[in-house]
């Protein structure tokens, strides 16, 4: 049977006896943090982003399952022969993948502009 050796006080009573019992080592609050969370320009970024990362996944999320569905549902309609060889499915399914490029660009697009002029208005406003 072998038994653990402490060869001093543990790092739980250290820290009790320096802030407290109980207390934790936790960094003091940034108020600085506050003072942005309650922003009404930072409140405007945060629910456009929100919403908009909202409307974006919906859609890809429709495209994506319609797809999926597709497959499922009516294997028939993808297996006509579209253009030669190429069936409907294989064209269908480059256009899940090109939609979401273009989502990506859509929002790309979005951030360098409308929200980097509300993030620059933030910062010009917290700077005053």
């Amino acid at each position: 049977m072998s038994t653990i050796q402490t060869t001093g006080p543990s790092a739980t009573s250290d820290t009790r006896s320096l802030h407290g019992a109980g207390a934790l080592d936790m960094p003091e609050p940034d108020h600085r943090l506050d003072r942005i969370a309650e922003h009404p320009i930072f409140k405007t970024l945060v629910h456009e982003r929100t919403r908009f990362g909202w409307i974006l996944t919906g859609l890809m999320l429709v495209v994506y399952f319609g797809f999926i569905g597709l497959i499922a549902f009516d294997k028939a309609l993808l297996a006509t022969k579209v253009g030669g060889t190429a069936s409907l499915g294989f064209y269908m399914g480059m256009f899940v993948i090109v939609f979401a490029f273009v989502l990506t660009g859509i929002y790309v697009a979005r951030a360098n502009t409308r929200y980097d002029r509300l993030s620059a208005d933030l910062i010009r406003s917290l700077a005053k």
